[in-house]
């Protein structure tokens, strides 16, 4: 994708001359549609590759125009593959978009392994951060304290002790002390509630905290006990847990006397310089636009594939915004064994959304389309480019920890709070999370926000960390992943991300199931 913006960026020759503004790209030379990136009004003419092109009608930025003709049926290219058909005739110059093309794609798929793999050709470099060193063998960016409730009735006990530990301490020694309520813990069956026990688990394990206190109640699904021995060994210093039912007296004083015995303990923990490769990064996407697959998600993607280059770790997720793109996932897999878990990753969603009598492939969103996205192809091709060029390691289900460095796959729905919060259950001590309309949520590891375009950028800065579309105002991608790669570094080394700085911080647990 690299080599492709280079090249279209002088293929398209889009540039106003006044002020150096790059007015429309064609992405890969055989494309049959190119993007505006600015608003385009009807009547201009453009040329491309000598194909002179008059707009039929306005061109609003980040979408697509046709470059030719198309007859009903005709396949519309766009990254070099097909993202739909046309389902009328479309003029040259006219407006494409969700209103007259149509996905391609439909029901289960058998697939075949055709490798296609690539070593990453780039230098190793000898990159450091501050972190700090886990008697696990494992890296925080972050030291804090977390109250996590074993079941949503205890919510407001969790977000009680959390309040007064943070007004007696002011977290001096620490970066955060937070609960973390939810809705579930009790009358789930089955998956659901595994995977509830599944990401509690993950939390306690999870190096950026440098504590936890559990709370229960005492007569949830999820008995103490039980989610203890499914969290196995643990630094009984670092790691306290009282159920309030089994509490003599004030459950807020016993859970303060154990958060004070945690803090003692945590508040005395010191950075230290790491190498790049104990940093590990979740790729998210929301709220993607046109631009998306242009400027926010390449930059992942060069970035991950110099994360990975250096003995680092990167996990993709969003199933169901792979489905289109699946292939070019499946055969970029180590062996046959990566290949069949990946095939099983795709497949076993697909008939979860059959099961539920749901369309497959009722995607993109409302806000993508407005944003410039018609079609799940569309979406997919450009939501993997966060992956970069690197070869899949791993398959991970939901809840699962990480166990291989390098580029991962993941299970976990496309919704943000859901998939964000499954990134940092693997293992994930940031998540990067590209967005073209703009979100400010976080989860429980640092969320940083990479806008599509400069505008939103500059709208709004309590949500965007880092402007990604500087790349298509004539910077490159290679100087923008040099400032990226520098700006990751200090978040790492203990730079607060917007999400941290406004405490918008929580989890979203995967339900499937009956709730009682």
């Amino acid at each position: 994708m690299k080599e492709a913006l280079k090249l279209s960026a002088e293929l398209a020759a889009g540039i106003n001359d006044e002020d150096m503004e790059t007015k429309f790209l064609k992405i890969n030379p055989a494309d049959n549609v190119a993007v505006a990136i600015v608003a385009l009004p009807a009547g201009e003419k453009v040329n491309i590759e000598g194909n002179e092109v008059t707009l039929t009608e306005e061109i609003p930025a980040g979408h697509k125009f046709a470059l030719a003709p198309f007859a009903e049926n005709d396949n519309v290219i766009k990254y070099g593959y097909a993202i739909g058909h046309a389902r009328q005739a479309i003029a040259k110059g006219a407006l494409v978009n969700e209103k007259n093309i149509k996905t391609n794609l439909d029901g289960l798929l058998e697939y075949s392994y055709e490798p296609q793999l690539e070593e990453l050709d780039l230098p190793k470099r000898n990159i450091t951060f501050k972190g700090y060193k886990r008697a696990s063998g494992e890296t925080g960016i972050r030291n804090e304290i977390w109250i996590i409730p074993t079941v949503g009735c205890v919510n407001g006990t969790a977000n009680e002790l959390a309040e007064a530990l943070r007004k007696e301490t002011n977290c001096e020694g620490l970066d955060a002390i937070v609960s973390f309520p939810h809705n579930y813990g009790c009358s789930q069956l089955g998956e659901d509630h595994e995977n509830t026990r599944k990401v509690i688990r993950d939390m306690v394990k999870h190096p950026n905290a440098g504590g936890v206190l559990l709370v229960g109640l005492g007569c949830e699904n999820n008995q103490m006990d039980a989610l203890l021995e499914l969290i196995g060994d643990i630094d009984e210093s670092r790691v306290k847990y009282m159920v309030t039912q089994k509490v003599v007296g004030d459950e807020f004083e016993e859970g303060m006397k154990l958060l004070r015995e945690i803090y003692a303990v945590a508040s005395k923990d010191q950075r230290e310089e790491v190498p790049i490769s104990e940093l590990r990064v979740g790729l998210k996407c929301g709220g993607s636009d046109g631009f998306s697959g242009i400027t926010a998600n390449p930059l992942l993607g060069v970035f991950s594939d110099i994360l990975i280059a250096n003995g680092g770790t990167s996990i993709l997720t969003e199933v169901p915004e792979m489905f289109g793109a699946e292939t070019i996932l499946m055969n970029r897999c180590k062996d046959t064994q990566t290949f069949d878990k990946t095939v099983h990753l795709i497949n076993d969603f697909k008939e979860y959304f059959i099961a539920n009598k749901q369309p497959i492939y009722e995607n993109p969103s409302p806000g993508n389309k407005a944003g410039g996205i018609s079609t799940l192809e569309e979406k997919s091709l450009g939501c993997t480019q966060k992956c970069g060029k690197a070869v899949v390691q791993d398959v991970l289900m939901y809840g699962d920890r990480l166990k291989t460095k390098g580029l991962n796959l993941l299970s976990s729905p496309g919704n943000d709070l859901v998939a964000a919060t499954a990134l940092a259950s693997a293992g994930c001590q940031i998540v990067l999370f590209t967005t073209g309309r703009g979100t400010p949520f976080g989860t429980y590891v640092p969320t940083m926000k990479i806008s599509t375009n400069t505008p939103l950028a500059e709208n709004k800065p309590r949500w965007i960390d880092f402007n990604a579309g500087v790349i298509v105002q004539n910077q490159t991608i290679e100087e923008t992943a040099e400032q990226f790669l520098d700006y990751i570094i200090r978040v790492a080394s203990g730079e607060w991300v917007n999400n941290e700085k406004n405490n918008y911080r929580e989890i979203a647990i995967f339900k499937t199931g009956v709730t009682l």
